[in-house]
């Protein structure tokens, strides 16, 4: 009879355990549950994130793309030249009267425009700088003087962009660029096949211009070497210098740490501070001519040095302490540690921050504008105190313009742009990717 009460309680026990643990079993499902479910929204708030980022990049990238392609072509109008012995000094061609030429042979090709009203809408389609390809030609090959050359001449920037479909053909005259005879010359011109649209190698070929058609950003793209060129001379020596000294042999102390703090904070300072301080320093006290490729280096190099600086000694921090040791252990100097062991190791790192720092220093125009690089310069450069401006700015410029036909120039000097920032991050990946060790 004792042992049913002992039996009973056990019973109990035994319930009361079973009921706890499934009550505790349902707390943790329950929390497990809600774990879960906040680490699926979390998963989905990122994932979101991720494809909102990449929807507005597509959308920019369109949006480029779909107003700069064109530039890539151009409108030219075949023309029957003669190359009239009267109009051109045979000993110096280059004087000869090569507009009249052109207006010559478009009045043959329209006898219709018979006034000097339509005479002058006649000559527009043609565009300025028509002139100087054909006496570039005609210097080029001066035995083709007193011939009949046919010539394809670039067309001016209305009939180009009508040819583009970027300005309507139809709506009433005053509402349009292009006048309805003009619209009818055009017309012909198509009929006959005298008017086509090429490459447009003059976008590489040449420098700026106030005539779209005849812009191109061949004097930006040598601006832009030259300056990256001074830039890379000064700023990764002197990086990479100042890194190895503060990561291997400044003692530390407040001095060094007070430098450390300095380095960060100009890493993050606006850009047009850096040309302030160059307008200040290079232009006002030291002289240096503005404009030029020299005083944009100089001021490219301010900005570019914290950043190679962070990079260098982040590589040079991620070398094994084991190397040092153990170079030191077979009788190397400190040195010798660094510049045989260290150095090399920590190279790929460093040339990822420096490619990384000057395709940051390709695409800034604020503390370009400040040393006067916004200047309209026709003339290519061809050294480093030639003065020039660089594609960035060259961009700038391009979008103030009130013409139709930079509207797509600029899009294209965009794309050119990206291609190079592109390719310069896509060598600092595969460089790491290249060379990096893992420990």
């Amino acid at each position: 009879m004792s042992s049913d009460p002992q039996r009973a309680r056990g019973k109990d026990i035994n319930g009361d355990t079973s009921v706890q643990s499934q009550r505790a079993l349902d707390i943790v499902r329950r929390g497990l549950g809600k774990r879960y479910r906040a680490e699926r929204r979390f998963r989905m708030y990122g994932f979101a994130a991720v494809f909102t980022s990449l929807l507005f990049l597509v959308i920019v990238f369109v949006s480029i793309f779909s107003k700069g392609y064109t530039a890539f072509t151009q409108t030219y109008i075949q023309v029957q030249v003669y190359l009239d012995p009267t109009h051109i000094d045979r000993a110096a061609p280059s004087e000869g009267n090569y507009q009249g030429l052109i207006k010559e042979s478009l009045l043959k090709a329209f006898p219709d425009a018979d006034t000097r009203q339509l005479k002058r809408q006649l000559w527009a389609l043609i565009s300025p700088g028509a002139a100087y390809e054909l006496r570039d030609l005609v210097v080029k090959r001066p035995e083709l003087i007193g011939q009949t050359i046919s010539l394809a001449l670039p067309a001016d920037d209305d009939v180009d962009m009508l040819m583009k479909g970027h300005t309507g053909r139809q709506g009433p005259e005053e509402s349009r660029r292009l006048t309805d005879k003009q619209m009818a010359w055009i017309g012909q011109m198509e009929k006959d096949g005298r008017i086509r649209q090429q490459f447009n190698w003059a976008f590489f070929t040449n420098g700026d211009s106030r005539e779209p058609e005849l812009a191109g950003i061949r004097g930006a793209l040598y601006g832009s070497f030259f300056t990256l060129l001074v830039t890379l001379l000064l700023s990764f020596p002197a990086g990479v210098a100042a890194a190895v000294y503060l990561e291997e042999f400044a003692p530390k102390n407040r001095f060094t740490d007070l430098i450390e703090v300095n380095i960060n904070n100009l890493a993050a300072v606006p850009s047009i501070v850096f040309g302030l301080l160059g307008l200040a320093v290079y232009i006002g006290y030291f002289g240096l001519p503005r404009s030029t490729p020299i005083v944009g280096g100089l001021v490219m190099t301010l900005m570019t040095l914290p950043i190679i600086i962070i990079a260098s000694r982040a590589s040079l921090k991620s070398v094994p302490p084991s190397i040092r040791e153990a170079a030191l252990g077979v009788g190397a100097s400190p040195v010798q540690t660094v510049l045989h062991h260290v150095l090399p190791l920590a190279l790929p790192g460093i040339l990822t921050g420096t490619i990384i720092g000057m395709a940051r220093a390709l695409g800034e125009t604020a503390p370009l504008l400040m040393i006067g690089m916004v200047a309209f310069i026709v003339d290519v450069p061809h050294g480093f105190t030639d003065p020039a401006t660089v594609l960035p700015v060259q961009i700038y410029l391009w979008s103030d313009s009130p013409e139709r036909g930079f509207v797509e120039k600029t899009s294209a000097a965009i794309m050119v742009l990206l291609v190079f920032l592109i390719f310069m991050n896509s060598a600092a990946v595969w460089l790491r990717r290249r060379f990096e060790r893992r420990w």
